[in-house]
């Protein structure tokens, strides 16, 4: 029973899980070889700057962007199926390809990163943590004040949490490893092209528009984990997280980013998102959660707490599943 649970999806998925807390992105590796992630990026690079030509007409910038994305997922989900049957026929495959997809899972670099600007202010106070924010959002760090900071730091564990997480285990339940390949394609081609903006707009709304439905159920998920990590968090309220979920989440102007948001700000007392400054151009987004909006350095170990348990909770949800179905 044990081999046939850990050479299964559930079984391959959870080692991934654990190999990727453990282990994360090892510098000395990934300062050697590009990472998947950036051969997809250069190949996204590479496509728009000989297809997206602001000259013609909009209708034919949309059609070149389908295309782009089509090429770009299937190469993606091919490479996933070839690696898949590269490594599915030798001695301890189904290890290596645990080793594989935690390539693709976020939780340990993510972690890392928010953690820095908890770090940062520790050590050269705000300019330190404006530096180590700078890293993981796309807001001008200079303008924000601690609170500012704090927030961004936590909006970005919350998110990414059901971006760089929980979709990429949800995809993979569904498709293996090309389905996982394809949605980190589709993802990283939605965080180049899928701006609303003059250069992108028609060009990447393809990307854009499957993005969000490609995480339509994660970010729903992602929020009953942090439910479930509020639980288990001393000095979180998992009753205040459910609400604030369902009270606020619709209102984020994403479809998605809005419930892993929420039911952070509400399982921490918090107020999250809210109006901020992009490019020097300010985007009035609704308040998740109704709790403080001057956040703090312990608000963000706070945040990395409940993401861990939420990780926890992912894989716990996973070997569920893979014992369920046996």
């Amino acid at each position: 029973m044990a081999e046939a649970f850990f050479t299964g999806t559930s079984g391959i998925l959870c080692l991934a899980l654990l190999i990727d807390a453990l282990v994360g992105d090892p510098p000395r590796v990934w300062n050697r070889l590009p990472h998947p992630v950036v051969l997809f990026g250069r190949a996204i690079a590479w496509g728009e700057a000989r297809l997206n030509d602001p000259a013609l007409p909009d209708a034919e910038r949309r059609r070149r962007g389908v295309l782009l994305l089509t090429v770009l997922l299937t190469g993606a989900a091919a490479a996933g199926w070839l690696l898949h049957r590269a490594v599915s026929g030798l001695p301890y495959g189904w290890l290596l390809e645990a080793a594989i997809a935690s390539v693709f899972l976020a939780q340990r670099s993510l972690y890392d990163h928010v953690r820095a600007v908890a770090v940062g202010f520790g050590e050269d106070g705000l300019a330190g943590a404006r530096k180590a924010v700078s890293m993981i959002v796309g807001r001008d760090p200079e303008r924000l004040d601690e609170a500012g900071v704090c927030r961004a730091a936590i909006e970005t564990a919350a998110e990414n949490f059901s971006d760089g997480v929980v979709a990429p285990a949800f995809w993979y339940l569904l498709g293996g490893l090309p389905g996982l390949l394809a949605y980190k394609a589709l993802n990283t081609a939605d965080s180049m092209i899928g701006h609303k903006n003059a250069r992108y707009l028609d060009f990447g709304r393809a990307s854009a528009r499957l993005d969000d439905f490609a995480n339509f159920v994660p970010a729903r998920i992602s929020a009953v984990l942090f439910w479930a990590a509020a639980f288990a968090l001393p000095d979180a309220d998992p009753a205040a997280s459910y609400k604030a979920t369902f009270r606020d989440a619709r209102k984020h102007r994403s479809p998605n980013a809005g419930w892993p948001e929420a039911a952070t700000a509400g399982a921490l007392g918090l107020r999250l998102a809210g109006p901020r400054v992009y490019g020097g151009e300010t985007v009035e987004d609704a308040w998740m959660g109704d709790g403080r909006a001057e956040a703090n350095p312990g608000d963000i170990l706070r945040t990395l707490s409940l993401f861990r348990l939420a990780c926890l909770a992912l894989m716990l949800a996973v070997v569920l599943i893979g014992l369920l179905f046996l």
